[in-house]
């Protein structure tokens, strides 16, 4: 399927972070939040883009939080990786109402909720204009869910992954802490290492760069962010790709 006028990409990746899903709550989900969010997906559906998304866990549970509280790792993780999977369900049913054709696929093996990941039926979906949420990372302790999604970005041949945030891209420190912070507009793949930036983790950076996947960083909190990103408006910071 060729991409429709209007859009910059024919396959796109987005990152949602579970506290995306929060809003202006301090935990779980808003119903108001998930409701844009749908709409605006129903908007990129319609410009002919296949669409993949990865959302984490963090207004639920964060595994390196419990590792921290003296659990153990690998269970911490685990649990946050459950926690991604009610997130995505979650998601899916927002999407529904908005009668977009969605699939769960899951690291971890939960038939009764989700469709288990298999690549090549994942690609198909994408290829039948249904959306498709990537749930439980990895599969594996010890992986954030930023490496997920530089993972499933490059095994389904995503033209670019979108980061959304609560920030309009990336800075040399904490803008809200900063008066003087700097948004860059563009960074290099080792760039973002070297500086220390928090843009994803190594792990994740890494897999981008080896098949050159760029990242677009985005504040969605600003209503409509989501297609402005796929139609390539300048709104955030890229993280390597072409000049």
């Amino acid at each position: 399927m060729a991409k429709k006028q209007g859009s910059k990409y024919k396959r796109v990746l987005l990152k949602l972070s579970g506290e995306a899903l929060q809003g202006e709550l301090s935990f779980g989900h808003c119903g108001k939040t998930l409701d844009r969010i749908a709409r605006e997906i129903t908007e990129v559906l319609a410009m002919g883009v296949e669409l993949a998304l990865v959302v984490g866990g963090g207004n639920l549970y964060r595994g390196v939080t419990g590792a921290a509280q003296g659990m153990d790792r690998a269970t911490a993780d685990y649990c946050g990786m459950l926690a991604t999977v009610i997130n995505g369900l979650v998601l899916q049913d927002a999407m529904e109402r908005h009668h977009i054709k969605t699939r769960v696929q899951s690291a971890l093996e939960l038939h009764q909720v989700a469709e288990p990941y298999i690549r090549r039926r994942a690609m198909r979906h994408l290829e039948k204009n249904r959306a498709v949420i990537f749930a439980a990372g990895t599969g594996n302790p010890f992986f954030t869910t930023d490496t997920a999604a530089s993972l499933r970005a490059r095994e389904i041949g995503a033209d670019v992954i979108l980061k959304a945030t609560k920030v309009d891209g990336v800075y040399d420190k904490d803008p809200a802490r900063h008066k003087n912070a700097k948004r860059f507009d563009r960074l290099g793949y080792i760039e973002v290492i070297n500086k220390g930036l928090q843009v994803m983790d190594a792990t994740a950076i890494s897999l981008c760069m080896e098949s050159q996947i760029p990242i677009v960083v985005f504040d969605l909190t600003v209503p409509g962010n989501i297609v402005r990103a796929v139609r390539g408006d300048d709104i955030g910071t890229v993280v390597g790709g072409s000049k």
